[in-house]
C-alpha cells in the first residue's frame, strides 16, 4: 500500500476504515461504521484540505441496503416531475448512478434529496441527465462501465498505484521532449509523445481520413514503445485526433485514457462509425467493436479545470478549448514546477452558436503548442454575421428554384452549429420551415450534446433546460434511417436541406446524396468545415467537375453540375487574427511556441509572425522530429 494511504489512515481513528484503493488520482475509504459514513465530523475535510488530494468515504459494500430494496426506496423519495426513471448500481464501489430529466430536481435544495439517499440506503448517490434525445450510444457506454464494475475498481486502483507508488526508471538529469507521429506540418493524424525520464504519454491519437497512403500516426518510431506508454490524453473527439486509440488497445495498451466525459462518448460513437465506413468500402476494419470498448473500459473522464496527476511528475488539467463539445486544451505540470506546457490541441477563440471561446488564463505556462489550421496570412475568417447571411441565402435561392441543400459535415461541431442556425432563421421567420434531413451519425451526437448541456454556451444550455425550447427538438429536423428513406428523399421529396457525414465527402451518406444530386443545377452543395488535402470535398472545392465513383473496370461517372459554395466562418478553428489574439491574450505569456495542426506554409507563416510580433521563440516541427524542451 502506497505510503500517501498510510498517511491518511494514521490521521483517523482506529478501526473505522475496512479498505482503501485508489480510483487513478483519487484515494476512497471503505467504511462499515454507518455513523462515520454519515457524519465524520470534518475529519475527511481535514485530510483533503492538508494533502491536496481528492478523498472519498464511501460505505463499505457490505452495508448498504439491498439493490432491489434500495431502488424502490430511491424513486420514493425523488419527486416524480425529475424524470428519474433509470437507476443502475455500482455495487464494487458503493455508488448508484440515477438519470433524471431534471437533475436539479433530483438533487434537492443544497443537496437535500442525496443527503436523504445516503441515510435511507447506505449507497453514494450520484446525478445525470438523461439526454433530451434518446442516445444508444450513451446508454451502451453506462452499460459497458456497469457490466466491468468490478474489473473498472481493479484498473483504476492500478492507475493510482503507477502514480504514487514512486519513480519506476532511473532519474539522472531533468528533460522533456515531444517527438511529432502526426500532425506535424499537416492535418490529420495528430499524435504527440510526450516523455521526461519517468513518463511516456501519447497527446492525441488519430487517423487522417483524407489519405489512404498516410492515414496512421508512425507508431513504429523507434522511442515509441506500447508496453512503456502510461497514459493517453484525448483533446476531443475529432476522428484525427480520437480515431486510432483503439487500435493501441489491439495491440496490448491496458492503461489510462483521459479526456472529458462527452470526448469519451463522441470519440466511440465516431469509431464505430470508421469501422462501419471501412466495411462498407470493401476493407478489413484496423480494429473492431471490441477495442473500443476497452477503450471505453480504461477511460477516466475529468471536468475542466479539474487537476489530476497521470503519473509521478506530470499532472494535467483541461480546459475549454472552445472548438467542439467536451474539447480541451491540455495543461501539463511536469517534473513538480520543473516547466508548464500548454497543449492547445484545436482551439477556438471566440464565441459561437453553441460555445464559449477558449481559455487563455493559466497557472502557469512556458510553452505554447498551437494549431496552425488557418494560420496563414490570408486565412482571415469573416465576422460571424456573414456566413449566417451566405447559408440563408443558399437555401433561399435553391428552394425558389426547387432544388435540394447538401451540407456535408463532420459529426461534432459544425453539425450542431448549422442546426441551430437553421432553426433560429426558421423561428426568426427569415427562412421558411422546410425539412431538414439528419443523416449519418449526426443525430446521435446531438443527442449526446443534449446529455452534456453543462458544456455548452449559457444561451444554448438554458434553451436545453427547457424541453419546449431545445433547439434540437424543432419539427423542422427528421431523422434518416435506412436506404429506402434516403432515396425517398433524393427521389420524392421536393425542396429540403440534407445536413450528413463526412464533412470532407470520404466514404458516409454525404457522397451517396452526391452521386444522386449532383448532376442537377438545381441543387446546391455548402461546404462548411475543413476539406482535408487529397479528399473528395478539396478536389471540388478546386473546381474538378468530373469523378469516377466505381472502379477502373466499372466506371461511374459523376459530374458535377450543382451550385458548389465555400461558407467559411463556421469552423471550430480559430482563424489567423484569433491565433494571434489567442498568444497575445495568453496569461501568462509564453516563453515558446511550438506550431502544429497546419498544412507547411502555413505552420511556417504562423510561427514567423509570432516570433516578429511577440518576440517569443518559435518552431514548427515535422513529422518524425523530435524537439527538446526542457
Amino acid at each position: 500500500m502506497a505510503d500517501i494511504i498510510k498517511e491518511i489512515l494514521s490521521n483517523l481513528p482506529d478501526g473505522k476504515i475496512s479498505e482503501a484503493n485508489f480510483e487513478a488520482a483519487n484515494i476512497v475509504l471503505y467504511t462499515k461504521d454507518k455513523d462515520f459514513f454519515l457524519n465524520n465530523n470534518g475529519v475527511i475535510k481535514k485530510i483533503v484540505d492538508s494533502i491536496k488530494k481528492r478523498v472519498e468515504l464511501r460505505p463499505d459494500p457490505s452495508i448498504t441496503m439491498d439493490m432491489e430494496k434500495a431502488e424502490k426506496e430511491i424513486k420514493s423519495i425523488i419527486p416524480e416531475e425529475a424524470g428519474a426513471d433509470s437507476v443502475n448500481f455500482d455495487p464494487q464501489r458503493s455508488r448508484v448512478i440515477i438519470e433524471a430529466e431534471k437533475p436539479g430536481l433530483a438533487i434537492g435544495k443544497q443537496g437535500a434529496i442525496l443527503r436523504d439517499i445516503r441515510a435511507k440506503t447506505l449507497w453514494v448517490p450520484l446525478i445525470s441527465r438523461k439526454p433530451a434525445i434518446k442516445s444508444k450510444i450513451i446508454e451502451n457506454i453506462r452499460a459497458v462501465l456497469y457490466q466491468y464494475s468490478d474489473y473498472r475498481r481493479k484498473f483504476l486502483d492500478k492507475v493510482g498505484h503507477r502514480i504514487y507508488d514512486g519513480w519506476l526508471r532511473e532519474k539522472k538529469e531533468e528533460w522533456i521532449r515531444v517527438s511529432y507521429l502526426g500532425g506535424g506540418r499537416q492535418v490529420g493524424r495528430s499524435c504527440l509523445f510526450l516523455q521526461t525520464p519517468e513518463s511516456r504519454i501519447l497527446l492525441d491519437c488519430g487517423i487522417n481520413v483524407a489519405s489512404e497512403e498516410n492515414a496512421y500516426p508512425y507508431l513504429e518510431a523507434p522511442e515509441f514503445d506500447i508496453k512503456q506508454l502510461d497514459a493517453v490524453i484525448i483533446s476531443h473527439s475529432h476522428i484525427d485526433h480520437s480515431g486510432f486509440v483503439p487500435y493501441l488497445f489491439k495491440y496490448g495498451y491496458r492503461g489510462p485514457v483521459y479526456c472529458t466525459a462527452p470526448t469519451r462518448d463522441v470519440s466511440a460513437l465516431l469509431a464505430l462509425d470508421y469501422v462501419k465506413i471501412q466495411r462498407s468500402d470493401g476493407k478489413d476494419p484496423i480494429y473492431t467493436s471490441e477495442e473500443i470498448k476497452e477503450m471505453v473500459k480504461h477511460t477516466i473522464t475529468l471536468e475542466y479545470d479539474e487537476v489530476t496527476d497521470v503519473t509521478p511528475d506530470v499532472r494535467i488539467t483541461m480546459y475549454d478549448a472552445g472548438h467542439i463539445l467536451g474539447s480541451a486544451m491540455v495543461h501539463l505540470h511536469i517534473g513538480n514546477g520543473l516547466h508548464n506546457l500548454l497543449y492547445g490541441a484545436d482551439m477556438k477563440y471566440g464565441k459561437t452558436m453553441l460555445l464559449e471561446p477558449a481559455v487563455t488564463k493559466f497557472p502557469r505556462l512556458e510553452t505554447l503548442m498551437l494549431e496552425a489550421t488557418y494560420g496563414g496570412k490570408d486565412n482571415m475568417l469573416p465576422p460571424r454575421h456573414e456566413p449566417d447571411e451566405q447559408t440563408r441565402k443558399i437555401i433561399q435561392d435553391t428552394i425558389e428554384r426547387g432544388g435540394k441543400v447538401l451540407i456535408p459535415v463532420l459529426g461534432t461541431g459544425r453539425a450542431q452549429e448549422v442546426m441551430i442556425l437553421i432553426e433560429s432563421m426558421v423561428r426568426n421567420n427569415t427562412l421558411a420551415a422546410i425539412p431538414v434531413f439528419i443523416d449519418g451519425i449526426v443525430w446521435d451526437i446531438t443527442a449526446i450534446h443534449t446529455a452534456y448541456p453543462e458544456y455548452l454556451n449559457n444561451n444554448i444550455r438554458k434553451l436545453i433546460f427547457h424541453k419546449d425550447q431545445n433547439p434540437f427538438l424543432s419539427p423542422i429536423f427528421r431523422r434518416v434511417g435506412s436506404q429506402k428513406e434516403r432515396m425517398q428523399i433524393i427521389e420524392e421529396t421536393g425542396s429540403c436541406v440534407i445536413i450528413a457525414t463526412s464533412g470532407m465527402l470520404v466514404g458516409g451518406p454525404s457522397v451517396e446524396y452526391l452521386k444522386h444530386l449532383a448532376g442537377n443545377p438545381k441543387n446546391s452543395l455548402a461546404f462548411v468545415n475543413y476539406l482535408g488535402e487529397g479528399s473528395l470535398g478539396r478536389r471540388i472545392q478546386r473546381g474538378e467537375a468530373e469523378f469516377n465513383m466505381g472502379s477502373v473496370s466499372k466506371p461511374e461517372i459523376m459530374q458535377i453540375k450543382l451550385e458548389v459554395h465555400n461558407v467559411e466562418g463556421f469552423s471550430g478553428h480559430s482563424g489567423r487574427n484569433q491565433l494571434m489574439s489567442f498568444v497575445k491574450n495568453c496569461e501568462p505569456r509564453p516563453k515558446k511556441v511550438i506550431i502544429n495542426h497546419g498544412e507547411n506554409s502555413r505552420c511556417l507563416d504562423l510561427a514567423s509572425s509570432i516570433h516578429k510580433t511577440f518576440k517569443i521563440e518559435t518552431t514548427a516541427p515535422r513529422n518524425l522530429e523530435t524537439v527538446r524542451i526542457k
